[in-house]
């Protein structure tokens, strides 16, 4: 789960119209596609065999297309396009109108439904605890509002492949958070392994696809994880790889394959593990096309509960390498844009029930147009981001607010030159009411701890769940080897 960043290329693809960059001489070559020079030695650049077939090519003949519009195989690397989006006359994948001609998924529809009540899960960062101020002790989690608590993060030792906690003392968390179902009976506490920062170049980067490719390596995770869960109480597990088969991200061709492969076998030890209760399974998936094709979702569908999906850091301060987005301030959640990302999702039937909405109870601070992102937070502590709790705090120092009711989302802006877009308790409103008209089977927040309390109210209002107190002394003994040096 990135709160840093999820890259988005993927939803608006270029094709190969004729612009500078689709132009070619004799002695210069294609950026993309074949070159084929004119009589008067000018050319374009193009896929096929109009471009690329002999007697026609005249460099970077090799070239083969993404999809096959219907020139044929030898043109192409694949013949359709990966989570069955739409090829282009020119052999290029996409899902605007130029690509799809009117070939638009259907979309589900509940009118006045709530299924998105089913599941309201939010994540608890263990690392919160080393910020200078605005942290959360798991006994400060409020109560009543979520179903499930999804504990961010565990690893994956790279050498063993054994479950690796955290730096620091994060690991005497885990069951002071499992010991939240005292007090809310029926809560579930899931444990979440990877995250972004464990495919950031390093000795783990490539632990996931070394794992998801060793049935030995497995073996040994599997034992390692159910005697975890099992110690530590937790009653599922979630999976959060960014991401397979992304070369930028340590993936490698064959983890698309691996990956589901690997989430049976977890699935079958989970199911004889002896728990008491069948362990849940989930995994989180980009809302990007780029890095979604990597997953398989028809084969991992029905394997895991549900799918939670990243529908947050849509943008952020790495668009400004991007040459389709630029360095331009945009609001990092995007109600259009996550219609957008859902209609991946709706090309693969894959079922709304099973598919959790993600709401970020942060804000994202580029700058408009930016540089670099915005000044630090004094608890986040980090350029770009400031939590829902601080955010609040500027508010009521008087900065604009702006509502964009189309994307369902607010900008703030202050010091002239500081702009930051977010959520709050109306515009998560507006997306909970977009999640139940697409039949969503719930929402789910990172992170919890980002807020003190107010944000969660607000989009729990109307929920029909009975609310718990956060503290009760007779549960959570302040004494206790587990409460010391971490705040009680």
């Amino acid at each position: 789960m990135k709160l840093f960043r999820a890259f988005v290329a993927g939803l608006l693809f270029v094709a190969p119209i004729v612009c500078e960059e689709y132009h070619c001489t004799k002695d210069k070559k294609c950026e993309s596609g074949c070159c084929r020079l004119e009589p008067d030695g000018t050319g374009n650049c193009g896929l096929g065999p109009t471009f690329c077939g002999k007697g026609n090519c005249t460099s970077t003949c090799d070239e083969l297309s993404e999809c096959d519009p219907g020139w044929g195989s030898k043109w192409s690397k694949s013949e359709k396009c990966p989570l069955n989006v739409c090829c282009s006359e020119y052999g290029f994948c996409g899902t605007t109108p130029s690509f799809c001609k009117g070939n638009v998924p259907t979309s589900p529809s509940c009118s006045g439904g709530s299924s998105s009540d089913a599941r309201t899960i939010g994540y608890y960062e263990g690392w919160n605890m080393e910020r200078s101020c605005d942290t959360m002790i798991p006994e400060d989690i409020p109560l009543g509002y979520y179903t499930h608590i999804n504990f961010a993060f565990v690893l994956i030792d790279p050498d063993t492949f054994t479950i690796a906690p955290m730096e620091g003392d994060v690991s005497k968390l885990y069951t002071r958070v499992t010991g939240l179902k005292a007090a809310q009976p029926g809560l579930k506490v899931w444990i979440s392994v990877g995250g972004w920062a464990m495919n950031d170049p390093g000795p783990t980067q490539t632990t996931f696809s070394d794992l998801a490719a060793s049935e030995d390596a497995q073996e040994k995770f599997f034992n390692s994880l159910i005697s975890f869960m099992i110690a530590n109480n937790f009653d599922g597990v979630d999976l959060d790889w960014e991401y397979p088969v992304a070369e930028d991200r340590g993936g490698k061709p064959a983890d698309k394959e691996n990956f589901s492969t690997f989430l049976q076998n977890l699935r079958h030890a989970l199911d004889q593990s002896g728990m008491p209760e069948r362990p849940g399974l989930s995994i989180t998936i980009p809302s990007s096309y780029w890095y979604l094709r990597g997953f398989d979702i028809v084969k991992i569908d029905p394997i895991i509960d549900f799918f939670n999906i990243m529908s947050y850091d849509i943008h952020g301060t790495w668009d400004s390498s991007e040459n389709s987005v630029g360095p331009l301030a945009r609001a990092h959640t995007n109600l259009t844009e996550i219609e957008e990302s859902m209609q991946l999702l709706w090309r693969n039937n894959i079922d709304p029930a099973r598919v959790v909405l993600g709401l970020g109870f942060y804000g994202r601070t580029p700058g408009c147009p930016f540089s670099g992102g915005g000044k630090p937070g004094p608890c986040t502590n980090t350029t770009g981001i400031l939590s829902a709790i601080e955010i609040r705090k500027v508010v009521a120092g008087g900065a604009k607010i702006t509502l964009d009711s189309t994307a369902a989302v607010k900008v703030i802006t202050w010091d002239d030159d500081q702009w930051v877009s977010y959520d709050d308790g109306e515009t998560m409103k507006m997306k909970i009411e977009y999640a139940n008209s697409r039949c969503l089977g719930g929402t789910m927040a990172w992170a919890v701890d980002l807020d003190d309390g107010t944000t969660i109210e607000e989009l729990g209002a109307d929920l029909d769940r009975p609310k718990f107190p956060t503290y009760d002394p007779d549960i959570f003994d302040p004494n206790s080897d587990d409460n010391t040096d971490l705040g009680t």
